[in-house]
């Protein structure tokens, strides 16, 4: 199964290269990229539709489909994609609202935790740095400097909670739970303070919960640090790289059928397997720590998914939607 992040890696690639060939068959393309004829025919489809602003037949994409619509041997060829090769010029109006939008992630992410924020900082500044080199010459207003206000739920947490990491202790925290709309009073051996995709964690041993868990800051709602010492210092903090959440031994799998214009859930959400089901469906296979949160996205996503398995969480879906239903006919 080719995912759409997958697939826009392989197009961004795939124009270069077929321009640089003379003459190259279809089959010979899918060996280069690693995929199969019929995933490059669906990678051609969709460039097709691909081009300038305007959309109109002469700036648009040409593809050559008859040639390798039922030959794999079949020339593969594009034209009026030479606009690929010109570098991006940014207008006044779009490398301001570029800077701004830098400039504010950089000061949102002031709290960040560790060295993860140290290297987003970096990358963030040296984007900044090419930005404002090439605008140099007047193209865009004058520099504009974004100020966040503090006191954010996140910022205000991330100091004391390296202190009480510093210091060994305890910490008790009053945390709100989406899933249950509720605020849990609960105490936790805080281990290290992460940054994931904009959100400071807190990755703790959770007394409440009886092991370890993942706590976002932002629904912190207060920190305070106990006088005892944490019992459980030694653990290793966790690696976001993939992904916030981590499955547990109590997760449930679930097994779900996704209709075409649903197939993001499998991009969007880490699942364990992807099968085609023709048409454009999937079948994924994921682990879910808390139904309720299933529950909500077969609300969200109505007819386009189907739950499988397992037969109780199907059950809950159908009766959480009838429900609903009932609520808007009433």
């Amino acid at each position: 199964m080719s995912s759409a992040r997958d697939q826009v890696s392989r197009l961004l690639a795939l124009v270069p290269y077929l321009q640089r060939q003379e003459s190259v068959s279809l089959a010979q393309v899918a060996d280069v990229f690693g995929v199969t004829p019929d995933q490059i025919r669906q990678d051609l489809r969709v460039l097709w539709m691909c081009g300038l602003p305007g959309l109109t037949p002469d700036r648009m994409i040409d593809v050559d489909m008859e040639a390798i619509e039922d030959d794999p041997e079949g020339v593969v060829r594009i034209d009026n994609a030479d606009f690929l090769a010109r570098p991006v010029r940014l207008g006044s109006s779009e490398a301001a609202a570029l800077i701004v939008a830098l400039q504010a992630l950089r000061e949102a992410g002031s709290a960040g935790a560790g060295d993860d924020a140290t290297s987003s900082h970096e990358v963030v500044d040296r984007v900044l740095a090419k930005l404002g080199t090439a605008t140099a010459a007047g193209t865009v207003p004058p520099v504009v400097e974004v100020h966040l206000p503090e006191g954010g739920s996140s910022a205000a947490h991330v100091a004391t909670l390296r202190e009480a990491i510093d210091a060994d202790r305890a910490v008790r925290l009053r945390y709100y739970v989406p899933a249950r709309d509720e605020t849990t009073d609960r105490v936790v051996d805080p281990i290290a303070v992460l940054a994931r995709e904009g959100h400071d964690y807190l990755d703790a041993w959770c007394y409440l919960a009886g092991g370890r868990r993942l706590f976002r800051l932002d629904r912190v709602e207060d920190v305070g640090v106990l006088g005892q010492p944490r019992a459980r210092r030694r653990l290793k903090k966790r690696d976001l790289s993939a992904g916030a959440f981590a499955p547990g031994p109590d997760d449930v799998t679930a097994v779900l059928h996704l209709e075409r214009h649903a197939r993001w859930v499998a991009d969007y959400h880490p699942v364990e397997a992807v099968t085609e089901l023709g048409e454009g469906r999937l079948e994924v296979r994921m682990r879910v720590g808390d139904p309720r949160w299933l529950v909500r996205l077969a609300l969200r996503l109505g007819t386009a998914v189907h739950v499988v398995e397992p037969a109780a969480l199907r059950e809950q879906v159908r009766r959480t939607a009838a429900a609903a239903s009932e609520l808007y006919r009433g």
